[in-house]
């Protein structure tokens, strides 16, 4: 495909992105509430599995189908620093105070628990650059712990969610969700909201996997390096679905679904789709030193220090924005990215 139409491919399954997205928002917000399960718990589930899939799936074809695990685990990682960048940008966006005092508690739960699963995957790393005791099995047992922490950690999401609730739970501008969702999703169904949830996580899935395609081929055809098409190029394409449902959710105020949904991703991302891309990579390791690159290791601690100033944020939340029309922690976010990008360009 000449360059010109994978251009045009790329503007044309990002339309049916943002489009689809809206409805993907509306109608896992509409299934938090209507299940009582929560938008927290929600928002991990639904919302960043059906936004991190195009990760999963462009991840184990670039392994299973053209050899380069590097470019697998750039995407992933650039994912989970694209996705904090998100949540920058949504504060630039939201005009209620500072987006992230509207989150509740279970928010800081999944972005302490998006820390310890980037912190694993970086570990995992550093023992395989250190030794080759392992270099001959098919899979890393790293890998697999990885895997553990992500089922627990829904486990844990889920479990806290479900207990009694205190007003000392909640960001500053939350209190009254509860009475504003049951008047506004009063005549919606469930059953209508898990149709439209469904076909609209398709069409997102669809269109990402066509995005990460043209993604990938435009940044072969301009000749960049695979560790930097990973992290920043691919890892745009395929975050875009968060991206859009993230603006989305915040359309229709529920920008504790956003969030969540940011940080979910990121725990798929680690726990799940690095997890597949070891199985996918078969008769080695995923974690080996000759299947990828250092750098990795760099942007898993840029994605901790920038989860680690989303939770300091909500520590100190209550406060006003210091200008209408940013906040520290969102251009520390966006700054942070920004550095990321030119290290990884500049090392990798």
């Amino acid at each position: 495909m000449s360059l010109p139409l994978l251009w045009l491919l790329l503007a044309g399954t990002a339309v049916v992105i943002l489009i689809a997205s809206n409805f993907l928002a509306k109608s896992a917000d509409v299934i938090a509430f209507k299940t009582g399960l929560g938008r927290a718990f929600i928002g991990v589930v639904l919302l960043a599995t059906a936004t991190s899939l195009p990760e999963l799936g462009t991840g184990v074809s670039t392994i299973a189908w053209r050899d380069e695990p590097d470019l697998a685990v750039g995407d992933a990682f650039g994912s989970n620093l694209f996705n904090l960048l998100i949540i920058g940008l949504l504060d630039l966006f939201w005009r209620n105070g500072p987006i992230l005092s509207t989150v509740s508690i279970a928010t800081v739960i999944v972005g302490a628990l998006g820390i310890a699963i980037i912190s694993l995957a970086a570990i995992a790393m550093l023992i395989h650059s250190y030794t080759d005791a392992m270099a001959s099995w098919t899979l890393s047992p790293v890998s697999v712990l990885i895997l553990g922490v992500f089922l627990l950690a829904m486990y844990l999401i889920y479990r806290f969610e479900q207990r009694p609730r205190n007003d000392g739970d909640y960001g500053v501008a939350v209190a009254s969700e509860e009475e504003d969702e049951e008047e506004q999703y009063a005549g919606d169904s469930l059953v209508r909201a898990f149709v439209v949830y469904l076909i609209s996580a398709a069409c997102v899935i669809g269109a990402a996997i066509a995005l990460g395609y043209a993604g990938d081929e435009i940044a072969h055809e301009m000749g960049w390096q695979a560790s930097f098409v990973g992290t920043q190029f691919l890892a745009f394409s395929t975050s875009l679905p968060e991206l859009a449902a993230c603006f989305a959710a915040i359309r229709i105020n529920a920008p504790e679904l956003a969030i969540t949904g940011v940080l979910g991703s990121n725990l798929f991302n680690m726990g799940f789709i690095l997890f597949m891309d070891d199985v996918a990579l078969v008769g080695a390791p995923l974690w080996h030193p000759d299947h990828i690159a250092s750098i990795h290791t760099l942007t898993a601690v840029i994605a901790v220090l920038m989860t680690g100033v989303v939770l300091v944020s909500f520590v100190t939340r209550g406060r006003g924005r210091p200008n209408k029309y940013f906040t520290f922690e969102g251009l520390t976010l966006i700054g942070m990215y920004a550095g990321a990008s030119v290290l990884v360009f500049m090392l990798g």
